[in-house]
């Protein structure tokens, strides 16, 4: 039977959680990687009805594209208010899983499902993702007691992932010096002498989206006071990576056939269009979600149609001066599209495992 730690590495292995943008909150938020699953349900958003309509469906593990964990709107959870339906998934033991951001960049991914809804032959992304480190080595030091008790902990918050492979480490038995001065409390041998303990020198890999998580959950697991850890970089993002695509059609496509593509592709009765309406287009540009921060980059690379999820009143009619249409779809509309692949990739990579997207999800805005 799969476990929660397969349906982690097959996404893993679709929307490489390091490639996420550094604010965001992507991978497991909740979960134990050890558990069995049955059924998963994939949705935008994990709003209560998504919760009770998973509860309903009996799936034990939810992937909602958006983390329903996210600074500022949610700091701490409880069984009330915005983080119930996230307290009632941990109580019921319901795992869940957020690629968001990860997911936009990969290919394949959120924006590579709207270049096809438009039918871009040649694309490329929109914004070129800045050479950040996309992932670290951790090198830690263990006593020989609590070595499984660390490693479990390090490697349930994302380290040592690769490939299709979990808890990947390195160990080397050694022993570590140390002098407890005034004031310390050592957890073996006694202050004001010096000591020789035996340890293991743990080595793995953390996706930089995983670094504070992981840290944070070596410093809960050791048993030292102060563990003694180093973080070193392994490498950047690779080139052509980044965020949204831009591309060319085919051939010239009038603006309305255009329109008529992306409602009868994205499975949707209306659209919100800023700009021409009429007249062919050769290149166009996508981004999911808000994407108005990128606008200039459409522009500048000579697309005469964004399609995005929402845009800010002046950044509308910025596009519109510039003679370039903006289509809207509302925000989480542009995304919802990525689900039914993103289904289809996991069904191929576990495919004893069912997926169901949920019925419920929906965007939070309706026109009448």
């Amino acid at each position: 039977m799969p476990t929660v730690a397969d349906l982690v590495a097959a996404l893993e292995s679709i929307a490489p959680t390091r490639y996420a943008e550094s604010w965001d909150n992507v991978g497991l938020l909740v979960g134990d990687p050890a558990q069995d699953l049955t059924r998963v349900m994939l949705t935008i958003d994990y709003t209560p009805a998504v919760a009770c309509e998973a509860a309903g469906e009996k799936c034990d593990a939810v992937i909602a594209y958006h983390p329903p964990i996210f600074k500022p709107l949610l700091s701490r959870v409880t069984a009330s208010g915005a983080s119930a339906a996230v307290f009632d998934a941990i109580r019921r033991g319901v795992a869940i899983y957020s690629p968001h951001t990860a997911l936009d960049v990969a290919e394949g991914g959120t924006n590579d499902v709207l270049a096809d809804a438009l039918g871009l032959a040649e694309r490329w992304p929109l914004k070129v993702s800045e050479d950040k480190p996309s992932q670290y080595k951790l090198v830690t030091f263990v006593p020989e007691t609590s070595l499984e008790k660390v490693s479990a902990a390090i490697f349930a918050a994302g380290a040592g992932r690769i490939g299709h492979y979990s808890a990947c480490s390195f160990r080397t038995a050694g022993t570590g010096t140390f002098f407890g001065e005034a004031g310390s409390d050592p957890t073996v041998g006694k202050s004001g002498q010096f000591e020789r303990v035996p340890e293991v020198k743990i080595e793995t890999v953390v996706p930089t989206a995983r670094v504070d998580a992981v840290v944070n959950a070596l410093r809960a697991a050791h048993p030292y006071e102060e563990p003694a850890f180093d973080l070193n970089v392994l490498g950047a993002a690779p080139e052509g990576h980044g965020i949204g695509r831009i591309g060319d059609l085919p051939a010239p496509t009038e603006r309305q056939a255009v329109f008529e593509r992306i409602k009868r592709e994205l499975e949707l009765p209306h659209l919100l269009i800023a700009g021409p309406t009429s007249g062919s287009i050769t290149r166009a540009a996508v981004c999911a979600g808000a994407c108005g921060d990128l606008l200039d980059q459409a522009i500048g690379g000579g697309a005469q149609l964004y399609l995005t999820g929402e845009m800010r009143h002046h950044d509308a009619l910025k596009a519109a001066n510039a003679g370039l249409t903006v289509v809207c779809t509302l925000h989480s509309n542009s995304e919802r599209a990525t689900l039914k692949r993103l289904a289809a990739m996991l069904s191929g990579r576990l495919p004893e495992l069912p997926m169901i997207l949920s019925r419920k999800d929906r965007d939070p805005f309706e026109i009448l």
